[in-house]
């Protein structure tokens, strides 16, 4: 009696399924591109002609990122098509930050099991974003991790890479005291704090996912599940109207931690709870969770995504500017000098929230 060999696939790796995903994505990606790509989807490396004469001291930003365990809730909802705009998100506003304008980026998928369709879509929203933020997606990579991961498990993870004149760099050394401080509205959750979110929400609280809520308006699957806004084109077009001195990405630490971060020794920042009212869902979480209000406050955004700080003559356009771009934003706070000046750069939240 013969017996059969062993195979990749009997193993638990389809590489023809890996091949029909190479083939559903190919149109998908095709809606993200600029015209600095040369070639397509297929090479071993993605090739992007940098028009040098654009800048005269081109500098190229690179940031890495992923979306964390946001990624369990699309899973249990079986919805993939928004995730890749999170994973965008994350890094194309990261890039942002210092002036850089978001050029391209590649993506990492691994996984379970490869199931073609769950990977076009997850692509989909990939492409989606890299729409939205203005850069191409130019490559990428799908990994069956078939004795690691359980068959429908995911990961996803993406690098991107920008270019900023040095003449026209944003940074700390900018900020001067009596500067604004302009916070951009989040669209919900954003891609941080997760973990708690679960643990309260779902774990604890025992609350379903495909069940409308009274205090959102639609079920908590679709409010996790919201993407993550995209604040690149927007913080582009603000740096070259007014007087930017940087952003500030609001991520993992809350706002606190992340403004804190584009602040010179020597300069503080005031930051008024009062001027906004966060979403509905973080005073759910607060609630059932019972979580403190600094805690909520190191975890999650609390309902601002970006923090522009700007020469305080030029608020008026700023905010006239981010109203006709449909991104909601107000005057959070200002810079102000620090009272130890030999201490690290502190930022203050005073008041109580709307």
């Amino acid at each position: 009696m013969t017996r059969e060999g062993m195979s990749y696939a009997a193993a638990g790796v389809d590489i023809g399924a890996g091949d029909r995903a190479v083939e559903l994505i190919k149109d998908v990606v095709g809606r993200s591109t600029r015209r600095e790509v040369v070639g397509g989807l297929g090479g071993f490396a993605g090739l992007f002609a940098l028009d040098t004469s654009k800048w005269r001291r081109p500098l190229l930003a690179s940031s890495t990122d992923g979306v964390g365990t946001k990624i369990a809730v699309a899973t249990a909802m079986d919805v993939h098509h928004t995730i890749g705009i999170d994973l965008v998100a994350m890094v194309v506003d990261d890039l942002v930050v210092c002036g850089a304008e978001p050029l391209f980026l590649q993506d990492y998928i691994a996984c379970g099991r490869v199931v073609p369709e769950r990977i076009q879509s997850i692509v989909a929203g990939i492409a989606e974003g890299c729409r939205q933020a203005g850069c191409a997606l130019i490559g990428g990579e799908t990994a069956e991790h078939a004795d690691r991961m359980a068959p429908d498990d995911y990961d996803i993870s993406g690098t991107g890479v920008g270019v900023v004149d040095a003449d026209e760099l944003l940074g700390a050394e900018l900020v001067r005291p009596g500067d604004a401080v302009l916070a951009f509205g989040s669209s919900g959750l954003h891609s941080n704090g997760y973990v708690l979110a679960r643990r309260v929400l779902l774990a604890d609280a025992g609350l379903a996912l495909d069940v409308d809520h009274p205090d959102l308006g639609r079920s908590l699957g679709a409010e996790m599940l919201e993407p993550t806004r995209i604040y690149a084109k927007d913080c582009l077009a603000l740096a070259a109207e007014t007087g930017v001195r940087v952003f500030a990405h609001v991520t993992g630490g809350g706002l606190a931690a992340n403004l804190r971060r584009v602040l010179p020794r020597g300069l503080d920042a005031e930051v008024d709870r009062a001027t906004w009212a966060p979403q509905p869902i973080f005073t759910l979480i607060s609630a059932l969770g019972h979580v403190a209000e600094q805690e909520m406050e190191r975890a999650f955004n609390l309902g601002v995504g970006m923090l522009a700080v700007l020469d305080a003559n030029d608020v008026d356009r700023a905010l006239a500017l981010l109203t006709a771009r449909h991104v909601p934003a107000w005057v959070a706070g200002q810079v102000v000098p620090s009272p130890d000046p030999g201490e690290p750069s502190a930022v203050r939240l005073v008041g109580r929230h709307r």
